[in-house]
């Protein structure tokens, strides 16, 4: 039988992402005592991204804990430097944290909650006064609902580029996620196509430098686009597109060799069911304080992009306007006034685009 470990804190956050963290030295600068616990990884929704992909935004807008980003180039951060970066911030400030501890469980007592976790190697209770969920909102990839999609060749999240090297590739979607798979596919040597539904890509929604490059290859024939077209099914070496506009046409048969669907994430509601928090509108997002950041069971915090459920097409919650979470949970917590707690981070103005 595994053993269980006990430990008990004023303050638990569940999820080591920028804003766990943030949250976390935050809490520790005010002296209370804390514990990070994560499903994964230190930074695990980055650690999912593509090697080597580079962040939308400045690296300022990005830092956290007053700690200064920096690159060798002065160039938008890697998803390498970013992990790293975040692991040299919890070992800067000694943040305690157990990472690939799944919550089970939060019930609330009179005093405090009862946490439960199952880990990689041994569960733990914990015992905290205070719970602060940043969890995000992308925990899962979107599925079409199709067919064969759960055929070997059908992927939902995209590789090592080089891995599909000299392969018939096709992505599903038309944003930020499917137009830069495309790309970076097309220029390891895998042949490439993508079907949007749309009768034309979303220029505006799609980064600026990607926009341009993808026009190009595909007026050129390097890149092939299926427009207006879904895909309805997906055999072992084709993959069936119906018309949006004509679906009484016949369907069109690509063949491939991988399929790759980018058509968005969904945030995972189990732990906020639990714990009792209510969640409202279509993006089921939490019902919170945006004062405190407190949710509608006393004593249990959400923060980051947690605090948006489900984004879909227009993304309005991200990293870069959540810093301030953390300075307004601690002064709830410690009933201090604090002025950074409602003060917007100083920081230029800018276009948040998703990185999905």
């Amino acid at each position: 039988m595994v053993p269980t470990m006990s430990h008990s804190v004023e303050v638990l956050i569940v999820g080591a992402g920028p804003i766990g963290l943030e949250t976390a030295v935050a809490c520790r600068q005010a002296g209370l005592s804390t514990l990070v616990v994560e499903a994964g990884s230190i930074g695990n929704t980055i650690h999912r991204w593509t090697p080597q992909t580079r962040w939308f935004s400045s690296n300022e807008r990005i830092a956290i804990a007053g700690v200064p980003l920096l690159t060798l180039d002065q160039s938008k951060c890697t998803r390498e430097q970013y992990l790293n970066y975040l692991a040299g911030v919890a070992s800067q400030f000694s943040i305690p944290m157990a990472c690939y501890q799944r919550v089970e469980s939060i019930v609330r007592e009179p005093d405090r909650f009862l946490i439960a976790t199952t880990g990689l190697n041994e569960p733990m209770n914990i015992s905290a006064r205070f719970v602060v969920l940043a969890t995000g909102g992308t925990d899962h990839p979107r599925r079409l609902q199709i067919p064969g999609e759960d055929l070997p060749h059908v992927e939902h999240r995209l590789r090592e580029p080089i891995g599909y090297f000299g392969r018939r590739v096709l992505i599903i979607g038309g944003r930020n996620s499917a137009v830069e798979a495309a790309l970076r596919l097309h220029h390891a040597g895998a042949q490439v196509a993508i079907a949007y539904r749309g009768r034309e890509f979303p220029s505006e929604r799609i980064k600026y430098w990607l926009y341009p490059e993808l026009s190009s290859l595909i007026a050129q024939g390097r890149i092939a686009a299926h427009l207006a077209r879904i895909p309805v099914a997906f055999t072992a070496t084709h993959a069936v597109l119906a018309s949006v506009n004509e679906p009484d046409s016949p369907h069109q048969q690509i063949p491939t060799d991988h399929v790759i669907v980018l058509i968005g994430f969904y945030q995972d509601k189990q732990i906020f069911e639990n714990s009792g928090v209510e969640l409202i509108g279509p993006a089921q997002s939490p019902v919170f304080d945006p004062v405190t950041m407190e949710t509608n069971v006393p004593g249990l915090f959400v923060a980051g992009t947690a605090i948006a459920g489900t984004q879909s097409s227009s993304y309005k919650i991200f990293l870069e306007n959540c810093h301030d979470h953390a300075a307004r949970i601690v002064a709830k917590i410690t009933g201090k006034p604090m002025a950074s707690a409602l003060a917007p981070r100083s920081v230029p103005p800018g276009n948040f685009e998703p990185e999905t």
